[in-house]
């Protein structure tokens, strides 16, 4: 499956969908979005998008509409930050975590990428 970029605001709203345990209706996502003030045509041009970016499926129950995410928070999370590696970094996972720790790094940064290192090394 090809997954496609999102704007600010159709992450906003799968970030809103992602911890749904069921499928979630439009009235339910604007619960979400109350303080913005979002208008239902607004949210409905948002999850069209994203039904188009085949992120989201739909299916109408007698006249309500029912929302369900096609990938899950994790995998969106990868492929944004392979993007991101790719296009930044020019795939260097090196220049990647420079940039990431910079100066700020601890002993305690350092101990949790060694630890996660180790864990693929010792697979081999």
């Amino acid at each position: 499956m090809e997954i496609k970029k999102l704007t600010d605001s159709e992450l906003e709203i799968m970030k809103a969908i992602w911890p749904a345990a069921e499928p979630v209706t439009i009235a339910e996502i604007l619960t979400v979005f109350e303080q913005r003030h979002w208008k239902k045509q607004t949210a409905n041009t948002f999850l069209a998008r994203l039904i188009d970016k085949r992120l989201l499926s739909v299916e109408k129950r007698v006249k309500t509409n029912y929302y369900t995410p096609l990938i899950s928070e994790r995998e969106y999370q990868q492929f944004e930050t392979q993007n991101m590696l790719k296009s930044i970094h020019n795939g260097s996972l090196s220049s990647f975590l420079s940039a990431l720790l910079g100066d700020k790094a601890n002993a305690k940064d350092e101990k949790e990428v060694r630890e996660w290192f180790a864990r693929f090394s010792d697979d081999d």
